[in-house]
Protein backbone atom coordinates (compact mmCIF):
# COMPACT_ATOMS: atom_id res chain seq x y z
CA UNK A 1 0.00 0.00 0.00
CA UNK A 2 1.05 3.50 -1.06
CA UNK A 3 2.18 5.53 1.99
CA UNK A 4 4.43 8.24 0.95
CA UNK A 5 2.53 11.15 -0.65
CA UNK A 6 3.98 11.17 -4.10
CA UNK A 7 3.65 6.97 -4.08
CA UNK A 8 -0.36 7.60 -3.63
CA UNK A 9 -0.19 10.35 -6.37
CA UNK A 10 1.79 7.54 -8.31
CA UNK A 11 -0.97 5.03 -7.46
CA UNK A 12 -4.01 7.32 -8.70
CA UNK A 13 -1.69 8.44 -11.65
CA UNK A 14 -1.57 4.63 -12.38
CA UNK A 15 -5.05 4.04 -11.66
CA UNK A 16 -5.85 6.90 -14.32
CA UNK A 17 -3.49 5.59 -17.05
CA UNK A 18 -4.81 1.95 -16.32
CA UNK A 19 -8.70 3.15 -17.17
CA UNK A 20 -7.38 5.08 -20.24
CA UNK A 21 -5.26 2.21 -21.97
CA UNK A 22 -7.88 -0.35 -20.97
CA UNK A 23 -10.44 1.92 -23.61
CA UNK A 24 -8.00 1.93 -25.96
CA UNK A 25 -7.39 -1.75 -25.96
CA UNK A 26 -10.68 -2.48 -26.21
CA UNK A 27 -11.47 0.31 -29.17
CA UNK A 28 -8.75 -1.77 -30.89
CA UNK A 29 -10.23 -5.31 -30.28
CA UNK A 30 -13.52 -3.84 -31.79
CA UNK A 31 -12.04 -2.74 -34.70
CA UNK A 32 -10.83 -5.36 -35.56
CA UNK A 33 -13.50 -7.73 -34.82
CA UNK A 34 -16.26 -5.44 -37.14
CA UNK A 35 -12.81 -6.47 -40.06
CA UNK A 36 -13.30 -10.17 -38.48
CA UNK A 37 -17.05 -10.30 -39.19
CA UNK A 38 -16.88 -8.43 -42.39
CA UNK A 39 -14.61 -11.32 -43.16
CA UNK A 40 -16.79 -13.75 -41.90
CA UNK A 41 -19.76 -13.00 -44.10
CA UNK A 42 -17.55 -13.04 -47.07
CA UNK A 43 -18.30 -9.56 -48.56
CA UNK A 44 -15.05 -8.03 -49.77
CA UNK A 45 -15.82 -4.26 -50.17
CA UNK A 46 -17.77 -4.19 -46.53
CA UNK A 47 -14.16 -5.94 -45.31
CA UNK A 48 -12.06 -3.59 -46.80
CA UNK A 49 -13.61 -0.91 -45.88
CA UNK A 50 -14.19 -2.06 -42.34
CA UNK A 51 -9.68 -2.68 -42.59
CA UNK A 52 -9.54 0.63 -43.79
CA UNK A 53 -10.81 2.12 -40.85
CA UNK A 54 -9.09 -0.19 -38.49
CA UNK A 55 -5.72 0.01 -39.86
CA UNK A 56 -5.21 3.83 -38.64
CA UNK A 57 -6.94 2.93 -34.85
CA UNK A 58 -4.11 0.18 -34.71
CA UNK A 59 -0.88 2.28 -35.03
CA UNK A 60 -2.75 4.97 -32.74
CA UNK A 61 -2.24 2.52 -30.08
CA UNK A 62 1.55 1.97 -31.01
CA UNK A 63 1.84 5.49 -31.10
CA UNK A 64 -0.23 6.01 -27.26
CA UNK A 65 1.76 3.31 -26.11
CA UNK A 66 -0.66 0.83 -26.02
CA UNK A 67 0.58 -2.06 -28.07
CA UNK A 68 4.25 -3.17 -29.86
CA UNK A 69 4.72 -1.55 -33.32
CA UNK A 70 5.55 -5.29 -34.16
CA UNK A 71 2.52 -6.98 -32.65
CA UNK A 72 -0.02 -4.05 -34.41
CA UNK A 73 2.04 -4.49 -37.85
CA UNK A 74 1.60 -8.38 -37.44
CA UNK A 75 -2.57 -8.06 -37.17
CA UNK A 76 -2.69 -5.43 -39.68
CA UNK A 77 -0.76 -7.91 -42.47
CA UNK A 78 -3.15 -10.78 -41.34
CA UNK A 79 -6.13 -9.19 -41.45
CA UNK A 80 -4.95 -7.82 -45.13
CA UNK A 81 -4.23 -10.87 -45.99
CA UNK A 82 -7.91 -12.59 -45.14
CA UNK A 83 -9.65 -9.55 -46.65
CA UNK A 84 -7.52 -10.00 -49.85
CA UNK A 85 -8.07 -13.55 -50.33
CA UNK A 86 -11.95 -12.32 -50.13
CA UNK A 87 -11.04 -10.74 -53.47
CA UNK A 88 -10.52 -13.72 -55.22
Amino acid sequence: MANSPSSKKRARQTERRTAVNRARRSRIRTFIRKVEEAISTGDFSAAAEALKVAQPEIMRGVSKGVTHRNTASRKISRLAGRVKALQA
